[in-house]
């Protein structure tokens, strides 16, 4: 998947979510059952998720893959608990989607005197259509939508603000008719209310199944996350405070369009209707973008659970336009069943209760990741308070459920049964993987699923380098080295062994050891005619690499799965890592296997007639530049200078200089001279700066 979607993409996509049923159409339902206090069960919510929000940041970092929970679940606790909280994830969505569609038809009442349920079914098939067409721009759409919606809700809270305490006045009587008695269930009325209102905050499990289309996720996930759940607690708490305040308590309960009443009282300072009309455009334009997005991720989930055989391959089908079309059109099917059999009320219970289950799930996979002790498995960003806060995430679940009542209870239950029938009856025999939970259960003498290592490495590669990760300057110092035509693959590594025990004064013998040493991983590094081998050392503070060329190649042998053979050789990576970074030294081993995979790798790298070249084609990316010194060029000033005095873009660095067929790594009292050939390295705004400027002498 392409990597578009950016921080404010994160944020957009999960607030967009979540301001829809939870702020327009919940308040008043979820008032029932503990009167003016409810929106302290917004806020109380809002915290509870946390651990669950901590834990969904640490695994989409891993494993930044479309199905988002269902993939999570698969691969911590194997494919039967794939399967369940797949098909919970999808069924909770599902409800979701089908509230916030229920939730324009609401809307749309103010406008024209419709059945409710009427114009939700008709939303319905207009998403399908615009899901089948294309879904590329939705992310866009999604943040004009959200923008819209800051703008308005922040308007309305401020407005509502002032009107409460400045004119109606909390402390007089009006005000406090509407919040006596303020509990009006007790705390189990206020525990149930906060397991209710949990559907509200959905939005943020929505990222996790598009965390493959996230670009640098292991900043702009936890980080999108944490900014919209703030965002949306505080508008939630605030805006549901002036609701209670300013709409009769009788009539709050039984207000579909909570929002819509309140703002009659205020926005008095537009004209006419004005200030109603835009609450319901915005809330209209709130569940539109809920309904479209809820149906594009909902769908996701049976096509990556078909295309995992675990349901009919039919899922897994892409239609003409790059869309899902089984899927999506199955889905369609469920949402408008969902939104003609069930209430307002009984949507949302379900769906807060499988969101329940479904986050108490990922709250334990985290601890079986983390105690699978899968080197691969390599989260940008960590859960704090480890393993407190998944085991109270954990706790928080459960209670929450048993306050949503036996009917919700005992649907959940009925549906894990048909998910575990459906798996030992149709998907058992179609799919051989297990769990991470394997990999735990090794440690008192099971078996575990080595496959599942290959995969993460796979997912490393794609999510590419670390900020900071060395890789750069490791190869800028990599030692390039011609074979000799006899020499063959024992000789080859005794004596790169012996090169790095004179440079890094480490132990030969060791060395060699560990670069015949076959890994679990080994197989996701296997590419013809190129070998990468790596090794661990305690006492060396960087990664260091020698690069071997072979003309004629030598053979060695090599190991993809069961499969065992020999290839002839050609280029050789010997990487020697820090030995308490193993998890650095899969990113480095990530990305050379990126760069190996290009077209003609093999022909290329062999072509190039010079260390500084070869050093240059492995770098070649956005992010450097090869500035040759020529002195009638714009670059001439640069003749004669130390390197200290040499005016370039903050961000960016010489980093090797060749002059007469030798390349070194100068330092600020190099002085530069004609011909020189400057390798810089830096971000790619300024690189483009420097290349627009010399590229015509270049």
């Amino acid at each position: 998947m392409n990597k578009e979607l950016g921080l404010f993409d994160v944020f957009s996509i999960s607030t967009g979510a979540m301001f829809s049923s939870g702020f327009f159409l919940l308040p008043g339902l979820a008032s029932q059952y503990t009167g003016p206090s409810v929106f302290v069960a917004y806020l109380i919510a809002g915290l509870l998720i946390l651990p669950a929000m901590f834990s969904i940041a640490e695994i989409s970092t891993a494993l930044p893959r479309s199905g988002g929970a269902y993939f999570f679940l698969d691969r911590s606790l194997g494919p039967l608990m794939g399967t369940i909280g797949g098909l919970g994830t999808y069924l909770a969505l599902v409800f979701k989607t089908a509230f916030a569609i229920v939730g324009i038809g609401a809307y749309a009442a103010f406008f024209w005197a419709v059945p409710v349920k009427t114009i939700a079914i008709a939303a319905t098939f207009l998403f399908m259509g615009v899901n089948l067409l294309s879904a590329k721009n939705t992310s866009r759409l999604q943040n004009y939508f959200v923008v819209f919606l800051l703008i308005v809700l922040g308007t309305f809270i401020v407005d509502g603000l002032y009107r409460v305490f400045f004119t109606i006045g909390i402390d007089q009587p009006s005000a406090n008719n509407h919040f006596q008695p303020f509990l009006t269930h007790g705390f189990e009325g206020m525990i149930a209310t906060v397991g209710f209102v949990f559907v509200s905050y959905l939005g943020l499990t929505k990222i996790a199944s598009v965390a493959e289309e996230i670009k640098n996720p292991e900043r702009n996930i936890p980080l999108g996350m944490l900014l919209s759940l703030i965002a949306t607690s505080v508008i939630y708490v605030l805006g549901v405070f002036i609701m209670v305040s300013i709409i009769e308590p009788a009539e709050f309960a039984k207000d579909l369009a909570p929002a819509a009443t309140a703002v009659e009282q205020l926005f008095t300072w537009m004209p006419g209707n004005m200030g109603a009309y835009l609450m319901i455009g915005a809330a209209m334009a709130a569940f539109a973008s809920t309904g479209n997005a809820g149906l594009m991720s909902s769908s996701r989930y049976p096509f990556a659970m078909g295309r995992d055989k675990l349901f009919p391959p039919g899922f897994s089908k892409v239609g003409k336009k790059g869309t899902p079309v089984t899927s999506i059109l199955f889905t369609t099917g469920l949402i408008i069943f969902f939104i003609l059999v069930l209430s307002e009320e009984g949507i949302a219970k379900l769906a807060s209760t499988f969101n329940l289950i479904v986050l108490m799930l990922i709250n334990f996979s985290v601890i079986v990741f983390r105690n699978s002790h899968i080197d691969s498995y390599d989260p940008g960003f960590k859960s704090p308070l480890y393993p407190g806060m998944q085991i109270a995430g954990i706790i928080i679940s459960v209670v929450l459920i048993i306050y949503m009542g036996w009917m919700a209870i005992l649907f959940s239950a009925f549906i894990v049964l048909v998910a575990v029938l459906w798996f030992n009856y149709y998907a058992k025999g179609k799919v051989e993987r297990e769990g991470a939970i394997f990999h735990w259960f090794a440690l008192l003498g099971k078996h575990q699923h080595a496959d599942l290592e290959n995969e993460f490495m796979t997912i490393l590669k794609e999510k590419g380098l670390r900020q900071g990760d060395p890789f750069d300057s490791t190869i800028m110092n990599a030692r390039i080295i011609r074979a000799s035509e006899n020499m063959d693959f024992n000789a080859l590594v005794d004596h790169v062994s012996g090169l790095f025990s004179k440079e890094i004064h480490i132990n030969k013998d060791s060395l060699v050891s560990e670069f015949h040493t076959i890994s679990a991983i080994d197989p996701a590094l296997v590419t013809p005619e190129v070998s990468v081998l790596y090794a661990k050392y305690a006492g060396i503070g960087e990664p260091s690499l020698h690069v071997v060329l072979s003309n004629k190649g030598i053979l060695k042998p090599v190991g993809k799965g069961t499969i065992l053979s020999e290839d002839n050789i050609k280029v050789f990576f010997f990487l020697v890592n820090p030995a308490n970074e193993s998890r650095l030294q899969l990113r480095m081993l990530s990305r050379l296997m990126n760069i190996v995979e290009r077209e003609d790798f093999v022909k290329n790298m062999l072509e190039q007639t010079s260390d500084r070249e070869i050093k240059e084609y492995l770098l070649h990316n956005e992010r450097f530049i090869t500035v040759r010194l020529i002195p009638e060029a714009s670059q001439g000033e640069m003749i004669g200078k130390q390197l200290k005095e040499i005016k370039l873009p903050e961000d960016v660095l010489v980093a090797l200089v060749e002059r007469d067929a030798r390349s070194f790594a100068p330092h600020g009292y190099t002085v530069l001279q004609q011909n020189d050939v400057l390798t810089i390295i830096g971000e790619p705004r300024s690189i483009k700066q420097l290349f627009d400027l010399y590229m015509s002498t270049k």
